[in-house]
């Protein structure tokens, strides 16, 4: 059966485009070439959809029933290798790649293999849930992978079960354990904390990360996508109600390490772990923003919290193998990255694309 796109994910592949003209190559020296928007930031870190499809269904990131995108829209892995070189040679330095859950993409592997081998690329990860690690993380070690990023919202197996619908805590946890066997050292956890629903277990998350040698960063949650399973206003948990909570049990000492991504860091006297923060609403972090999203169905998305974007879909099958053209469309898309977002707390759902749509 033909799969068809959700009524949310037709309204945004409908929103006009805005594209400038593609230049002439002339006007890009070899040695220029490097993404500038328009306030003075370079893009360094590009984010890459591999899949839209999961095989959980967490409450904060998707419908419990959901209908993915035909085959015929999602890019290839060919040509999701194609946009990562073409992001390399424009002197972006960290690739993540996220879904979905980018591990039931089939040929996963190869991909990783084809874009670990990349000159330039200093830093190369993915977003995961964890639950197929067992089999995937030596591979993924081997083709060039130093991190990961785990999504683990509670250490409880029904309360965790409800929170992802489908998921297999015990899964996860040994995921965990497979990632640390194959080699990674830089493992961090990402919680996103609910009101009412695990903002109880913050303390026992970082007290799981210490125990377990690795990160930790909560996460505000993001409105993308209208959810019906709970009210984000009344399940929003910032930032600053997290720290209070792990500061009752640990002093948290700021650091001044800066990530290619948007986390603050914070460490413990007694441990190596690190404790970071993610807060789009209660701490914008937009006037660093460093960052492009690429979706699955090849949509270059300069913000997480608007829609202006530009089809690099069209542009690899119009002109398929021409990464000239490809990286002049990339450049031309930089005007389009606007100043900040605009995310609220009351519901007021501004981006109707879901957060599996976007990656992670």
């Amino acid at each position: 059966m033909t799969e068809q796109p959700t009524s949310q994910q037709a309204s945004v592949q409908q929103r006009p485009v805005q594209q400038k003209p593609v230049q002439s190559p002339a006007a890009y020296p070899e040695q220029d070439q490097q993404l500038i928007d328009d306030f003075g930031r370079r893009i360094s870190y590009v984010r890459i959809s591999v899949t839209d499809r999961c095989d959980f269904r967490c409450v904060y990131c998707m419908s419990e029933e959901m209908t993915f995108l035909p085959r015929a829209q999602v890019l290839s892995l060919e040509e999701i290798a194609m946009v990562a070189r073409a992001f390399t040679e424009l002197g972006v330095e960290k690739i993540r790649l996220t879904g979905g859950e980018p591990l039931v993409r089939r040929g996963i592997d190869q991909l990783v293999d084809e874009i670990g081998a990349m000159p330039g690329l200093d830093d190369f990860t993915m977003t995961t849930n964890g639950a197929s690690l067992r089999k995937h993380a030596k591979q993924l070690y081997a083709g060039g992978m130093r991190r990961l990023n785990i999504s683990l919202d509670s250490l409880d197996p029904e309360r965790f079960k409800q929170l992802t619908r489908t998921g297999d805590l015990a899964k996860v946890i040994d995921g965990i354990h497979a990632a640390k066997e194959a080699g990674f050292t830089r493992i961090k956890l990402n919680a996103v904390i609910l009101k009412g629903r695990n903002d109880d277990e913050v303390i026992d998350l970082v007290d799981f990360a210490r125990q377990e040698g690795i990160d930790i960063s909560f996460i505000e949650e993001m409105p993308l996508g209208d959810v019906s399973d709970h009210s984000r206003a009344e399940t929003f948990y910032s930032s600053d109600d997290v720290q209070a909570l792990i500061e009752t049990r640990y002093p948290l000492i700021p650091t001044s390490e800066t990530t290619p991504g948007p986390s603050r860091y914070f460490k413990m006297a007694d441990s190596d772990s690190r404790v970071g923060f993610i807060s789009p609403h209660s701490h914008n972090f937009c006037d660093t923003c460093n960052r492009v999203r690429v979706t699955v169905e090849g949509r270059l998305l300069l913000c997480l919290g608007n829609e202006h974007s530009v089809d690099l879909r069209d542009v690899l099958r119009r002109h398929p193998g021409d990464m000239q053209v490809l990286k002049e469309t990339i450049i031309n898309a930089l005007p389009l990255k606007p100043e900040r977002h605009h995310f609220t707390t009351d519901g007021d759902v501004q981006v109707v694309r879901f957060m599996n749509m976007t990656g992670g």
